[in-house]
């Protein structure tokens, strides 16, 4: 029996966009790889040195180049062909994945070399991501937004329930390299379907990414007071939430070092179930307000996790929470795609990467941090419990983002007469 329309995911931007599809399956492909180097990553630190601060450290290491290259990555996509800059990069990210592979295949591998490639990877990632972001508004129409990122966030969340199934499998039957052998494989690949892709974006003649450019999108966003809530809100609840760097850890607290892989996966399936279902998400309008909400029910979820008497309830607990980040991913994409202009529209991606990638990479850091003077079950719950707090106060505070309606905003009208598109009933 098929799910009532209502509830079924909207798959019309693949089926109307070319450009639109050959992403989604490139991003599929890499995302698949990346994931079993993202669990790969701090299981090597935990074989080699056994400490869990460093594990939450790994995460740091990613911090300053996303904030200094996640904004020049915003200047560069409003400045030069996004397709270019995507490729360029993804090209970057495939010779790192060969680093690591050749560092894991040592007689006895180094462990600055993780540190110094985490924070590479970051730095590709952070030119790379604002280009991808901001070729969505190009290649989909206006209507079709809340669409276009639940199918987006599909494609993740598949490659984020089978990748760290599939790394933990590599690394039970054989090693780190083969994980970060895989990704090489993946990168490949992804880059055989990106250069299919069209130039969607040329810049305007005599256009070079500089400070004036990098000030002008953040003064846009500043103005935009409904915006700062997508992205305060977004930070809070990850730097509190946020506990993957311990999800080691947490295998052995719970006595399942088996289920090291099951961890990771469980965020996903909750994130892929909403995804699957997400043809509600067009009926809403309030969008601020379903944000914040979604992001307190993902600190609540995360104490769940923290009082868990066993894996199962911890598993069950992290769908939950993932399922509530997924809300929250869907309408602020949609939020952002459907009321900023594209000549900022990568100046902003930009910022956007810093809110949603930097509070990960924060949260991190504090539950390794946190766990190694205390506890790790203490870490979980008391991030849980400041997320939820936290989230909720800051909607309730900022009443233009908790009271944001797409029917309404000057920004949304705007944008939707610009590219010639319905208003929402």
């Amino acid at each position: 029996m098929r799910p009532p329309r209502r509830w079924r995911v909207d798959t019309s931007p693949l089926r109307t966009s070319r450009n639109f599809r050959l992403l989604w399956s490139s991003g599929l492909v890499t995302y698949l790889g990346s994931i079993t180097t993202y669990v790969a990553l701090p299981f090597q630190i935990k074989e080699l040195t056994g400490s869990l601060t460093l594990a939450g450290l790994l995460s740091a290491a990613e911090l300053v180049p996303l904030i200094v290259f996640g904004l020049y990555g915003g200047a560069l996509a409003d400045a030069v062909d996004r397709r270019r800059m995507v490729v360029g990069c993804e090209l970057a990210m495939l010779l790192l994945a060969g680093v690591l592979s050749v560092n894991a295949l040592l007689p006895e591998p180094h462990v600055w070399p993780l540190f110094v490639i985490a924070g590479l990877f970051a730095t590709a990632d952070a030119l790379q991501r604002p280009s991808l972001d901001a070729m969505m508004a190009k290649v989909v129409r206006h209507d079709q937004m809340a669409a276009a990122s639940a199918l987006a966030s599909i494609r993740y969340e598949f490659g984020a329930i089978l990748g760290p199934a599939l790394a933990g499998l590599l690394l039970t039957v054989g090693d780190t390299w083969m994980a970060y052998g895989f990704d090489v494989v993946t990168y490949v690949g992804s880059l055989l379907i990106l250069v299919r892709v069209s130039h969607v974006s040329v810049p305007a003649e005599g256009d070079v990414a500089s400070l004036r450019g990098i000030t002008e999108g953040l003064r846009y966003a500043w103005g935009r007071k409904d915006l700062l809530g997508t992205y305060a809100v977004d930070v809070l609840a990850m730097v509190f939430g946020m506990t993957t760097a311990i999800f080691p850890f947490v295998a052995t607290t719970l006595d399942a070092p088996w289920a090291v892989g099951l961890l990771f996966a469980a965020p996903s399936v909750g994130s892929l179930l909403v995804s699957a279902t997400s043809g509600w998400t067009a009926h809403v309008h309030r969008h601020g307000l379903a944000i914040g909400i979604a992001a307190a029910s993902f600190g609540a979820a995360m104490v769940g996790v923290g009082v868990a008497p066993n894996i199962w309830v911890a598993l069950v607990a992290l769908s939950v929470a993932g399922g509530a980040d997924m809300v929250s991913a869907i309408f602020r994409s949609t939020v952002w795609n459907q009321t900023i202009p594209d000549e900022l529209r990568g100046r902003l991606a930009g910022v956007e990467l810093l809110s949603y990638s930097t509070g990960p990479v924060l949260g991190n850091a504090r539950a390794g941090l946190i766990a190694a003077g205390t506890s790790v079950r203490f870490a979980i719950i008391s991030g849980g419990l400041l997320c939820l707090v936290a989230t909720a106060t800051a909607t309730a505070c900022m009443r233009q983002f908790r009271t944001y309606d797409d029917r309404r905003n000057p920004h949304a009208v705007e944008q939707r007469r610009a590219r010639g598109a319905a208003a929402p009933s």
